[in-house]
């Protein structure tokens, strides 16, 4: 039998060459290419002609019967990420910073899965009796099968011999399969392990929840190929040293992208949060300049969130603009857009904003009460706590709608704001009762509706 070659495959490009050399020839990138082995059942799968043994038959889409119910998780918060719970045969890839809790949370989702179905958790981290003694912590008594395994092909028999429900695999950095030539967390390692556990999801309607590890920059550490693999990707995110979680869904084929769950970190585990907005809403008793409160939409639910603005003059060199939460070219632009169509000159200071609770606005709602907060801080004219604003500004000064205005205020009025500076094409077609609506056009005049009511 002829000797299988080996391949070469780059890290930063993910070509395959078949010799090793020092720059990777498709991308240039240096010291990038890794050996991987042929895969031992992959020419076994093909006939003499290349041609796969098995004979697919195609079958009729019956969609009533092909979608099947989803699994619920035990917390209202992580389906509503999920697109309403765990799709059976489905592949989630959870991602987030060593110790902020994936592995606390997914114990917590086995064992409430694992009260009416079988599940099977596979650590390469932690031994069974570690893991034993975090479900003590947990108050979790469901009967869970919990297995110390690394080797892939083990995990994949003994999940395929349970016939469960639900696999969840701790993680797949420390998994390694015997068809590979590399260590674990290699490229070629994550990827084969990943495909492996995708066609086992795929073959037997299991549920795959993998954990993943992240870079020094917050991404999954390993390829994206690995987020193109799987169905679901989320990321766990914090800010240090609070005791909140927020879990969001950058890739869904289930549900909806960039929703987001949010939850606290007690003793016995993660608790979700019920009422999102309290996070972020926690001002002073006295109102002070420079902070305003936004409704952003992430997901598919509003947002009442605080922004903080300060301002102050230049001491030397060049001005700074510093951002956190938000966009700072976009700050930058909106600083132009003052200066020039609401004569609000901030050339001579320094420029500071921020997103209280540590989440970052990924839409243009901000763009409003932002201006508003600068001028408030520059000019330190105090803005009430009663009012909120959103809406977004063009390069001519004019203010624009954003979607969803209505179900914004809606939200602003369920939490007992009183007045709105919002765009004249969001402005509600009935009277929302409790709640003043002010619909301005340009910015000069929203900077003055906002600064006259608060006098």
């Amino acid at each position: 039998m002829a000797r299988s070659s080996p391949v070469f495959i780059c890290n930063s490009c993910h070509g395959e060459t078949l010799k090793w050399q020092g720059q990777c020839p498709l991308c240039g990138e240096w010291n990038t290419l890794e050996q991987r082995a042929a895969p031992v059942g992959r020419a076994a799968r093909k006939g003499a002609q290349g041609v796969p043994t098995s004979n697919p038959m195609p079958r009729r889409l019956d969609i009533a019967q092909q979608a099947g119910k989803r699994l619920a998780t035990g917390h209202d918060e992580l389906d509503r990420v999920m697109g309403g719970g765990i799709v059976p045969g489905s592949v989630t890839l959870l991602g987030g910073d060593p110790g902020i809790g994936k592995s606390t949370l997914l114990l917590q989702v086995a064992a409430h899965v694992a009260a009416t179905n079988g599940v099977l958790y596979a650590s390469g981290e932690e031994s069974v009796a570690q893991i034993a003694g975090r479900a003590q912590r947990l108050g979790l008594e469901s009967p869970l099968e919990v297995v110390a395994e690394s080797n892939l092909e083990a995990i994949v028999a003994l999940a395929a011999e349970r016939k469960g429900t639900l696999l969840i695999v701790d993680s797949i950095q420390t998994v390694e399969s015997n068809t590979v030539d590399t260590s674990p967390g290699a490229v070629a390692q994550l990827r084969e392990c990943t495909a492996e556990l995708v066609r086992f999801a795929k073959s037997t309607a299991t549920a795959v929840i993998i954990i993943g590890h992240v870079t020094k920059e917050g991404a999954i550490a390993g390829p994206r190929m690995l987020e193109h693999l799987v169905d679901t990707v989320l990321y766990f995110e914090s800010e240090a040293g609070s005791r909140f979680r927020i879990v969001r869904a950058t890739k869904n084929r289930f549900g909806a992208v960039n929703e987001l769950g949010f939850f606290a970190m007690a003793e016995s585990g993660l608790k979700e949060v019920r009422n999102p907005s309290a996070i972020f809403l926690s001002r002073a008793t006295d109102p002070a300049a420079g902070s305003i409160v936004t409704v952003t939409r992430e997901g598919g639910r509003p947002l009442l969130i605080e922004l903080q603005a300060l301002v102050d003059r230049m001491r030397f060199g060049a001005p700074r603009r510093v951002a956190q939460g938000l966009d700072s070219n976009r700050v930058a632009m909106l600083l132009a857009v003052m200066n020039r169509h609401a004569q609000v000159s901030l050339q001579e200071h320094d420029v500071f904003v921020n997103v209280v609770g540590g989440v970052r606005i990924n839409e243009t709602g901000w763009d409003l009460p932002v201006v508003v907060a600068l001028a408030s801080s520059l000019t330190d004219k105090i803005i009430p706590n009663s009012l909120i604003s959103f809406g977004e500004l063009g390069l001519t000064g004019e203010v624009r709608p954003v979607a969803y205005g209505e179900e914004r205020l809606r939200e602003a009025q369920k939490q007992g704001f009183r007045i709105a500076v919002v765009p004249k094409e969001n402005a509600p077609r009935k009277p929302l009762e409790g709640l003043q609506v002010i619909a301005v056009g340009r910015v000069g005049e929203a900077l003055e509706a906002a600064f006259n009511r608060s006098q």
